[in-house]
């Protein structure tokens, strides 16, 4: 097992210390200067957004509730295929235009043309609230990895996993995450194909993956698709892809990877549902625990390196995303002055600083990948996507409708996950529903309103559409 792991964290130090020589201005660090070919974009959104969860939280959740959970995998490519095709190539025209905008609030306020940078802050406090989350949740999944593979005590696995991914998220920024996702892609692709055709080919019966599943239960599993319209880290391959013109093949490249990843992700939680008779202590762990009961021991350790690179592909992304906007859309408006050298370290520390408040609420043992990815999930999308959408295609959008809208998203996603039960079920219709119908009224009701302010948005973007 460990010839195989050594050898993937071999792979990771050669690429960061590639992307080191190739980083040198902040604009580097954050998006890679804007020269991510197709193959590199399309794989490297998949593995970011995918995370522990595809390999731990997804089976997990199959194991227990059966392959009604496999409706997430249509709502994702629908949602996926969506964003690619309504957001991409306008997000990434817009973003050059506007002053070469590097971050999503940068590109939020200069579309609305903001005086105050009130759209920058308010998206930024947004980020570093639900990427602390979702970070905590891949080092949830990094820590249950080492616990269960080789009986590390969880706080020390935790300590080690925060490490690597410091390592090379802060050495080589954008394009060290991007080329180590594009890598790690693959990996946690064949790793779930194999596995999970082993368990069926072993798996004695296969009748109790089979389980009911009512209306809100269908719903809440498709309405993930819509948290691709408002996930920063997805949405910055956008801005990162080397032209317009290469969008449509990115997406086609992100979307067949998607659908075979995903798919085999709910195979290997039937298969291993029916091979371990639903008796598994941790359901998060079937993956594991299927992967040391069926394959020789070098291939497990390559299979528990897929899993460190499924939770590494997205936490270096939340990283850089959440450190980038603390940086570029508070720390630069304040202390103009400031040179690339500086702001490139600035951006450094403040990855130091958001990986240790997640490692912090990743400190409970007892926290669920799944339930702590679809919180913040839910979040991100509700509160960026609406926004994101009305940017690129709604000439009256303006700073007020901006800032209502993901305000209006980040607060009902909130109040909606404390609520439970209700008539008809109601309130188990999973949070980014609601939040994301109530983010959209918020920005058309009060962009509606118009003003001067209206009138410097429209401006913008018919610039922008000429």
């Amino acid at each position: 097992m460990a010839i195989g792991f050594v050898a993937y964290l071999a792979v990771i130090a050669v690429i960061a210390g590639y992307a080191l020589m190739r980083t040198k201005t902040a604009g580097d660090y954050v998006i890679g200067g804007r020269s991510l070919p197709p193959s590199v974009a399309g794989l490297s959104a998949g593995a970011s957004d995918m995370s522990g969860w595809l390999l731990l939280g997804l089976p997990g959740a199959v194991f227990v509730a059966g392959l009604g959970e496999g409706w997430i995998v249509l709502g994702l490519a629908c949602g996926a295929w969506g964003s690619w095709r309504l957001v991409a190539p306008r997000l990434r025209a817009f973003t050059e235009q506007l002053d070469a905008a590097v971050t999503l609030p940068q590109f939020f306020s200069r579309r609305v043309a903001s005086r105050t940078g009130l759209p920058g802050i308010v998206a930024t406090l947004l980020i570093l609230f639900f990427f602390a989350i979702y970070t905590a949740a891949s080092f949830v999944a990094g820590a249950r990895l080492f616990e269960t593979t080789i009986g590390m005590d969880y706080e020390v696995a935790l300590a080690i996993g925060v490490a690597v991914v410091l390592a090379y998220t802060m050495l080589g920024g954008f394009l060290a995450v991007s080329w180590t996702d594009f890598f790690q892609a693959l990996l946690m692709m064949s790793a779930l194909v194999v596995v999970a055709a082993l368990a069926f080919a072993n798996a004695p019966s296969l009748a109790g993956t089979v389980k009911p599943i009512g209306a809100i239960a269908v719903v809440s599993a498709l309405a993930w698709g819509l948290g691709y319209f408002g996930q920063p880290h997805f949405l910055a391959r956008f801005m990162a892809i080397n032209r317009v013109e290469s969008v449509p093949r990115a997406r086609r490249i992100n979307l067949v990877w998607m659908i075979v990843a995903s798919a085999a992700a709910v195979g290997v939680g039937a298969g291993g549902e029916a091979y371990f008779g639903g008796a598994l202590e941790d359901p998060e762990t079937v993956f594991i625990a299927l992967s040391s009961e069926l394959l020789a021991p070098w291939m497990a350790g390559i299979v528990v390196a897929g899993i460190l690179a499924a939770v590494m592909s997205t936490v270096d992304s939340q990283l850089l995303v959440a450190s980038t906007a603390l940086v570029e859309d508070v720390v630069r408006p304040v202390w103009r002055r400031l040179d690339e050298r500086w702001m490139l370290t600035l951006s450094r520390i403040s990855v130091v600083v958001v990986a240790l408040i997640g490692a912090w609420i990743a400190m409970d043992p007892g926290s669920r990948v799944f339930e702590l990815a679809a919180y913040a999930w839910a979040g991100l999308g509700a509160s960026f996507g609406p926004v994101a959408l009305a940017c690129v295609l709604w000439r009256r959008t303006t700073e007020a409708g901006v800032v209502a809208g993901m305000l209006t998203g980040g607060i009902v996603t909130v109040v909606w996950k404390g609520l439970s039960g209700g008539p008809w079920g109601l309130f188990d219709l999973y949070e980014i529903v609601p939040a994301f119908a109530a983010g959209g009224i918020a920005i058309i009701f009060v962009s509606l309103l118009g003003g001067e302010a209206g009138k410097r948005a429209m401006a913008v973007f018919d610039r922008l559409t000429r």
